[in-house]
């Protein structure tokens, strides 16, 4: 079995029912499988084979989901970005991938010049699609072949590429579906971007169940009202999001008036923490909706899992991360014996690797530090690094601070995150060169050329010099713990 043979089963057996539905309509099994074997027809014509990176840089359409199951039939290894990326950062992963082929939706092949100086083949998808008559059957490709690259921050400033096979994605989206208990009547959400690794459960746990998936617009993404509509007018049975969306739609979305939408009967989240009182007043408006807390970075996909009982939305100790899942083995790692620790992953759905880099090799150690109580439960208590997590986005501040390094006038630079759920935020201090004067419009278009959205700081704070500790290294817990930040980093 490959990831791509969820689909293919699924068009055998079910041709006419709704298997993708986006802003332009429905998509059945039979059309989206047509389609899929139409793009691989094109992908070959352009010798595109087996190994072959194909970076996918379009918006959440039926058309972008058909390209990656053709990078697949193909026997390729399909990247996917988000259009929110500027040419610039896509010029940046094309060439980590060593891409055979960029591929752009419509509104980004006006930006693809950047990446065709790059020395990268270009192509909007249209004009891939080519007559599949032949009836080229799809590439046998081996359980352990890599199916996608999900490109992550990276801590020195370049995004690395995060690379599972088709036996970590299937470990996982088989553990999923049968924890869920997808099926063929459920109408699963897909909010996350396609390079967000959520969105691996809302296609392929479909696909697998032969059940439909309805992707949220990515315009709509953070508009809790819009959400809300689309959560009750799509009749969703499976919700799969960050909490800070969940937030957002209770504060501003009025999500919780009239009662737990009528359809809906399973409730996921995973990326960051659900802050306990929200997410006890949506548990109590919701009795009959089953609620779980997924856990994993992108490396394991989800490693551990926790059901949301009503016995949890009475008590005040955070809530638990869970039990390993999908048959990975998670322990806590702690050299001083104090009952906090890092949390390491050993499993089917630990990644081949980061692409270009040595394979991985044992446990993946996750930079995330837990602990576990009496009970055997498993709670995240924070991290070790300067990876944070900002509205369910996981970015390296170092990333952000080597892009404001580079404008000119910036002496030095130090960026930390403060603030829970949806009032975190992104705070750049800079010291300016002397005599220069910056402002923060200058330093949000700056980052906006040469990072994604979520990337983009909210606040710039220029300073004379950068609190520095004993040892010399700058003082981020100084700087996080300002007064005038509102809140904790």
């Amino acid at each position: 079995m490959r990831l791509h043979d969820l689909l293919g089963v699924a068009a055998q057996r079910r041709p006419d029912a709704v298997a993708v539905v986006d802003d332009g309509g429905p998509t059945s099994y039979g059309e989206l499988a047509g389609l899929a074997d139409r793009y691989a027809a094109g992908l070959r014509e352009r010798g595109t084979g087996p190994g072959d990176r194909v970076v996918i840089w379009a918006g959440k359409t039926v058309e972008t989901v058909a390209l990656m199951q053709a990078v697949l039939r193909v026997g390729g290894i399909y990247v996917p970005v988000s259009p929110t990326n500027p040419a610039s950062r896509v010029s940046l992963i094309a060439k980590d991938a060593d891409a055979a082929l960029v591929v752009t939706g419509p509104h980004q092949a006006a930006d693809a010049g950047e990446i065709t100086l790059a020395g990268r083949a270009v192509a909007e998808g249209p004009e891939l699609l080519r007559d599949a008559a032949d009836g080229t059957p799809p590439h046998d490709s081996a359980a352990d072949d890599p199916a996608y690259i999900l490109y992550t921050s990276g801590s020195t400033g370049t995004p690395k590429g995060v690379c599972i096979s088709h036996r970590n994605a299937l470990a996982f989206v088989g553990w999923a579906t049968r924890t869920v208990g997808v099926g063929p009547g459920d109408r699963l959400s897909n909010h996350a971007p396609f390079n967000f690794d959520l969105s691996v459960f809302d296609l392929y746990a479909a696909f697998a169940a032969g059940a439909s998936v309805h992707l949220v617009p990515a315009g709509s993404a953070y508009s809790p009202e819009q959400l809300t509509a689309f959560l009750r007018e799509r009749r969703i049975t499976v919700w799969y999001s960050v909490p800070s969306a969940l937030t957002l739609m209770m504060r501003d979305g009025d999500l919780l008036r009239g009662g737990p939408p009528p359809d809906l009967r399973a409730c996921i989240f995973a990326g960051e923490v659900f802050p306990l009182p929200d997410l006890a007043r949506l548990r109590r408006a919701w009795p009959t909706v089953r609620f779980w807390n997924w856990y994993g970075p992108t490396e394991t996909n989800v490693c551990t899992s926790y059901e949301v009982t009503e016995l949890d939305v009475d008590v005040e100790r955070p809530l638990p991360i869970g039990t390993a899942s999908a048959g990975n083995e998670v322990r806590i790692v702690d050299p001083a014996g104090d009952g906090t620790g890092e949390i390491v992953v050993t499993g089917p759905t630990v990644m081949l690797g980061y692409w270009g880099r040595p394979p991985q090799q044992g446990a993946y150690h996750t930079g995330d530090l837990g602990r576990q109580d009496a009970d055997g439960l498993l709670h995240y208590v924070g991290r070790r690094d300067q990876q944070v997590k900002v509205r369910g986005h996981r970015i390296e501040l170092g990333e952000i601070e080597n892009a404001i390094a580079t404008l000119p006038g910036v002496e030095e630079v130090a960026v930390v995150a403060c603030g829970d759920g949806l009032d975190r935020a992104l705070h750049a201090f800079v010291v300016p060169a002397s005599g220069v004067r910056l402002s923060s419009l200058d330093v949000r278009r700056w980052c906006a050329e040469r990072l994604p959205s979520y990337m983009i700081i909210d606040r710039l704070h220029a300073v004379e010099a950068l609190p520095r500790t004993a040892n010399g290294k700058v003082d981020r817990r100084s700087l996080g713990s300002r007064p005038d930040l509102g809140g904790k980093s």
